[in-house]
């Protein structure tokens, strides 16, 4: 048996290194095609030569699966994203494309879990390229451990594929700062941009910028601020800027609203200055992305140039999937007024095919990438012919150890294959949320379980486990779990052992109350019991309905 491994030994652990060598393996998506519509914007206003196909064949979502608040940029002749990762480790996931469509999952900011400094909510990565320098840098927001602050804090590398450097963070309002974005002014001084986060405590939300020093780790100065929630469409808060320069104008893309629950109304809307400082003035017509017959509550992006044209990454739920598949990565080309005004036609449509979300994983190799666990967690595990063993626990909240992927459609069905033989501690399925809607809740499951000779219909919230359902195991064959999820939050198990015929479990379940907020589900499998046992798992299979 292979030497057990934990997920945190080093910068070169084998999650790490078999991430790179098998880059190729791990697309997150296919491009198929899809052509321009008419504008949204209509009568003269809009130039009518941008309404031509779209260079890009884009293939909605980008990102499939729960990616908020993507970020975007160019280095050299590829683009890299990222995403906001919350309590999932690894932390910041860096994606590659060649085309803002074809995205693989290539790295990790924070690979071996989180920084020092940090406690949970690790949120909005924010990318950027510094040519002269050769080194990328990743903003990212996350809470304090001494002070509770949001803060907005900084990590460096020589590639978006190599080993990054955390320098801590940058600044931390009383109120919160996130949302960090990085732009030069009209004379080449280097500026951060963010979000004060006001709308915490019923305030404002200013959007300040601050000289920063080339080495990305001072502000420098005092901050100004650029502008703030004072529309009325704007409601409770404005966030999420993206800052690009065409002709004369600073451009700023920004959102507002409500994000991240099943009341989100979230959009976006643009301003514009002469000078990266102000005075920012902001479109009469505002806002200029909104909901449409196959997405909602889109926002929080950044812009990014290819060719001659103007795209915006950004985050919106899927019209059928809603909250409990996540805000997904969607990709939608910028148009232009005739008098310099940055629109979209809000015509983005759902076309991604779902056999390409399709997943099979026997453990054979190296623990593949796409898994996920807490970051508050160092899990233990081996893998090769004998599958995957994965040793136990009663952390987070009691759930077990958690290995986990995102849900990426509303309607999929997940089996896994265990050797009850090989196993002494409660092992299975479990869709993975929290214990209510609000924010910050602990985590919860609900989920089918091989345990003590039986297979149970389990629900896991408040420390406590609840059995819904059981179901007779004969002797210690291999047994086959199965959980049919449909709408995203409906729930049907079954299982079968010896080569018989599926039987069911117990009824179909609704696990609505447990979609967390501002996350979409997880789930995967788990080992939950003492320190020294364990579940040997021998095959996972996803596939999308």
């Amino acid at each position: 048996m292979e030497k057990r491994k934990t997920l945190f030994e080093g910068i070169e652990s084998e999650i790490y290194s078999e991430m790179k060598k098998m880059r190729s393996a791990w697309l997150v998506s296919l491009a198929l095609w899809v052509v321009a519509g008419s504008a949204c914007q209509s009568g003269k206003e809009v130039r009518n030569e941008e309404f031509a196909v779209d260079p890009v064949a884009i293939v909605n979502p980008v990102l499939p699966g729960d990616h908020p608040d993507p970020t975007v940029v160019k280095v050299g002749e590829f683009y890299y994203a990222s995403a906001t990762s919350n309590e999932w480790a690894p932390l910041f996931p860096i994606f590659k494309s060649a085309d803002l469509v074809n995205w693989e999952i290539v790295n990790y900011v924070f690979p071996e879990g989180a920084p020092d400094w940090a406690r949970n909510n690790f949120w909005a990565p924010e990318l950027a390229y510094d040519e002269k320098q050769g080194k990328v840098y990743a903003y990212y927001t996350a809470r304090d451990k001494e002070s509770n602050r949001l803060s907005v804090a900084v990590a460096s590398a020589d590639s978006p594929e190599g080993t990054f450097t955390d320098h801590g963070p940058l600044v931390a309002q009383e109120l919160g700062s996130i949302d960090a974005y990085e732009v030069r002014d009209e004379k080449g001084k280097l500026f951060l941009t963010w979000k004060e986060d006001g709308n915490s405590k019923g305030q404002p939300t200013p959007i300040w910028a601050q000289e920063i020093n080339e080495e990305r780790t001072e502000l420098l100065g005092e901050p100004h601020e650029l502008f703030r929630n004072d529309e009325e469409w704007e409601m409770h808060l404005i966030e999420g800027i993206s800052i690009f320069r065409k002709n004369d104008y600073f451009y700023a893309t920004y959102s507002a609203g409500a994000c991240c629950d099943v009341a989100c109304n979230y959009r976006a809307g643009v301003a514009r200055a002469k000078n990266l400082l102000g005075p920012w003035e902001k479109y009469e017509k505002n806002p200029v992305l909104m909901d449409n017959a196959d997405w909602k509550c889109a926002g929080h992006g950044t812009v990014v140039k290819k060719g001659d044209d103007h795209y915006l990454l950004y985050h919106a739920y899927s019209t059928v999937g809603s909250v409990y598949v996540g805000r997904e990565g969607v990709l939608e080309k910028i148009n232009w007024t005739e008098d310099g005004w940055p629109v979209f036609e809000n015509k983005a449509t759902y076309d991604r095919e779902k056999s390409s979300l399709t997943y099979t994983d026997d453990f054979s190799g190296s623990l593949n990438p796409i898994w996920q666990w807490r970051v508050t967690q160092h899990i233990q595990y081996t893998t090769g012919d004998h599958g995957l063993i994965l040793d136990a626990s009663e952390e987070n909240e009691q759930l077990g150890t958690l290995l986990v992927q995102k849900s990426t459609s509303p309607d999929y069905t997940i089996e896994v294959t265990i050797d009850p033989a090989e196993s002494d501690a409660m092992g299975g399925i479990l869709l993975v949320g929290g214990a209510h809607n609000g924010f910050g809740a602990p985590v919860a499951g609900m989920g089918i379980a091989v345990t003590d000779g039986e297979v149970q219909v389990i629900e896991n919230r408040d420390q406590a486990l609840e059995v819904k359902a059981t179901g007779k195991l004969a002797g210690h064959a291999v047994v086959k779990l199965k959980m049919e999820v449909t709408e995203g939050h409906l729930l049907s198990f079954s299982y079968l052992q010896d080569g018989a015929e599926w039987s069911t479990v117990g009824g179909q379940y609704d696990a609505a109350h447990l979609v967390p907020w501002g996350m979409g589900y997880r789930l995967g499998i788990f080992a939950k019991g003492k320190t020294d046992q364990q579940v040997n798992y021998k095959q996972v299979n996803i596939s999308a309905n």
